[in-house]
Order: C-alpha cells, then sequence, then structure tokens
C-alpha cells in the first residue's frame, strides 16, 4: 500500500477510517438497541463510497481507460458495489444487526484491499474489448451477490442459533426473520451463480483474444489456479442451487455452504494472486512476466 501515489494512500485511509467508524457504530447500535446510532451507520457508507469512487477516478485519468482489470482496482470496485446494496437493502430492511454485519464485511475487504495495493498499470490491449469489459462487471457484481449471501447466511445462523437456546429477546427486532434470511441467501446464490456463469462464458471469449495476444494456450489456462478455483466455485453454486431445489437441503446446511462458497471466493480473487501466482492479469507488467517465463 506505501508503494501506491501520496493522494490514494491518503483518501485510502480515510475509506478505512470511515468504515472502522461505521464498524463501531454498529457495535453501539447493537448495544444501545439502534436508535441512538442508526442514523450515522448510512452517511458514513455513502462518504466512503464517494471517496473509493475518487480513487478509481484517479487510477481511470492515470491508465484513461476503465479501472476493472487490475486487483487492487476490483477489490474496490467490489467493496463499492457491496456497499449500494447495503444501501439498497437498509431501505426495506432496518434490523440492526444486518447494518452491522454488512460494514463489518465491508470493512473487511477493504483491509484485504490493502494487502494488495500496487500503483495503476497499464493496460494491455486486451482489456479494452468488450469480452473483459463484460467479464469485470460480472465477476464483480458475482461476487458482490455472495457477498451478501453470505451476510445473511451468517445471520441466518446467528438468529437460529438464539432461537434454539430460546433467547428470542436477543434477535426480536435485531435480526431479520428467519424466512426472509433464507431467501435473501438463496436470492444472493443464484444471482451470483447467474453473473459468475456470464463471467465464465465471456472469459471464454476473452480467452480466444488474450490467448493469441500473449502466445498462451488452453493448457496455459486450464491450470492457471485463478480460473480453475473460479470455475469450482461455480459448480459448488449450481449444486447448491440444484439441491436446494430437490429439496436435499436444508437452510442451515445452505447457509454452511454459502460461507464456504464465499472463501472460496475470496481465495480465487485475492489468495491465488499473493499464494500462487496467476496469469489471470490484464496488465502490460504480466504480460512481460509471462514472455520472460517462457
Amino acid at each position: 500500500m506505501l508503494g501506491l501515489p501520496i493522494q490514494e494512500i491518503i483518501i485510502f485511509a480515510f475509506v478505512v477510517a470511515i468504515y472502522l467508524a461505521a464498524a463501531i457504530v454498529g457495535i453501539l447500535q447493537l448495544l444501545s438497541g439502534g436508535e441512538k446510532y442508526k442514523r450515522f451507520l448510512l452517511p458514513l457508507v455513502c462518504l466512503a463510497i464517494m471517496l473509493e469512487a475518487v480513487i478509481l477516478i484517479f487510477r481511470a485519468i492515470a491508465i484513461k481507460a476503465i479501472p476493472l482489470t487490475g486487483l487492487f482496482e476490483s477489490m474496490i470496485v467490489l467493496t463499492i458495489v457491496f456497499g449500494l446494496v447495503y444501501l439498497f437493502f437498509s431501505i426495506a430492511i432496518q434490523q440492526v444487526w444486518f447494518g452491522s454485519v454488512m460494514v463489518w464485511v465491508i470493512l473487511a475487504m477493504v483491509l484485504i484491499a490493502g494487502t494488495v495495493a500496487k500503483p495503476a498499470s497499464e493496460l494491455h490491449a486486451a482489456a479494452a474489448t468488450p469480452w473483459a469489459i463484460a467479464h469485470g462487471i460480472a465477476m464483480i457484481l458475482g461476487g458482490a451477490s455472495i457477498m451478501l449471501a453470505t451476510a445473511c447466511a451468517f445471520l441466518y445462523l446467528f438468529g437460529m442459533g438464539k432461537l434454539k437456546q430460546k433467547k428470542i429477546v436477543q434477535v426480536l427486532g435485531r435480526v431479520p426473520n428467519i424466512e426472509k434470511l433464507e431467501g435473501m441467501t438463496l436470492f444472493g446464490i443464484g444471482a451470483g451463480f447467474g453473473l459468475i456463469t456470464i463471467g465464465v462464458i465471456s472469459g471464454l471469449g476473452l480467452a480466444v483474444v488474450k490467448s493469441a495476444a500473449l502466445e498462451m494456450n488452453v493448457l496455459d489456462w486450464l491450470t492457471d489456479a485463478k480460473i480453475v478455483l473460479i470455475i469450482a466455485v461455480w459448480v459448488f453454486l449450481g449444486m447448491i442451487l440444484m439441491l436446494r431445489h430437490t429439496g436435499a437441503l436444508k437452510g442451515k446446511t445452505i447457509a454452511y455452504m454459502t460461507m464456504i462458497a464465499f472463501i472460496l471466493i475470496l481465495f480465487a480473487i485475492v489468495g491465488t494472486t499473493v499464494f500462487c501466482g496467476t496469469t489471470h492479469d490484464f496488465t502490460k507488467d504480466n504480460t512481460k512476466v509471462i514472455e520472460l517465463r517462457r
């Protein structure tokens, strides 16, 4: 993160501070019942989203293109989308646990983004194709949908645990009802599966363009850790939906499987880049690395 331009470091530091403040407000509203601190949460999230958008604008100016291909930019866009999802759903869902869990998830993603922050890189020509734009947008929206499903799955398990312990007072009015949480979890899984399907299809189209440009063969793509894991998650999500349709899975099992899917997606996005190495990168810097390997 220290390698970023000074203006981006300052803005990103403010983003982290704002989301940290939002997370603290989330804790305070849980302790107080919510009414006293709830009004501060939405403005904080709105301010953080606007500052993140400023970072993307700086990057777009630097590379003279839509900043969707670098890992740091993708993580920023993901948190912006999830923040907007939270703002949208908060209109209908007023329970304090929902808002608190959502801002905690966003804060965690912002902190992870900080660990992979790099200066903006010039894009490869393949990144300007419609395939690349469709692929990037679909995968980011798909990731945000799974994040929503995971937050709802956590609340579902939390609410079920309290009800099982007969501590109804601790969840009454603070957590959305179990049926709504189960429905939102399934909605997030379904939306994520559909969007990732679009991402996989557009990725195949992009592979044709980029393979020719980078002299990569099919085996190079099929053995890439990030691509393999994303396809595995896509199959896993499809399996959840299919088994749920047949009645083979119940709410609690779906919640646990959703959280596993989120962990796999998070590792696919960040972990494979940090620990495994991946050619799934649309910058010219990565192109040079691939050519050197050959």
